[in-house]
């Protein structure tokens, strides 16, 4: 499971709290401090494209799906409910697909959760 940016961020700001208090050994500020600007330049990178890959992976699972609508709410929380919603009615479909041996909406299927997870790749993933 990837966790969410607030929540990193929420973690974040605890360990920068935690450090900020005098006496922390050097080693140990330095070590956290490190690792806080590291989490927190992948959460910048993340958090910029998020909103255009829900749009997009929306739009694409409403495709094959045959459903009309499009995003109009641009929250990361109402995108992300909509993908959740959409994904499970993708799921029902390859279900559905499986039990028809329909191998051509398997692949359009199993096509679009690929490109899903590549566009969802961050520059320190290791595939």
């Amino acid at each position: 499971m990837t966790p969410k940016v607030p929540a990193v961020l929420g973690e974040l700001a605890q360990v920068l709290m935690r450090n900020a208090v005098p006496g922390v050994p050097d080693a140990e500020r330095a070590n956290a401090l490190g690792l806080s600007a590291a989490l927190l330049g992948l959460a910048a990178e993340t958090w910029d494209g998020a909103a255009h890959n829900l749009v997009v992976e929306n739009r694409a699972i409403r495709d094959l799906l045959g459903l009309a609508g499009e995003d109009g709410d641009l929250h990361l929380t109402a995108l992300g409910a909509e993908n959740a919603r959409l994904r499970a009615r993708l799921i029902d479909a390859h279900v559905a697909a499986e039990i028809a041996e329909d191998t051509a909406r398997q692949e359009a299927i199993w096509a679009e959760l690929r490109a899903s997870t590549e566009r969802r790749l961050i520059s320190v993933s290791l595939v």
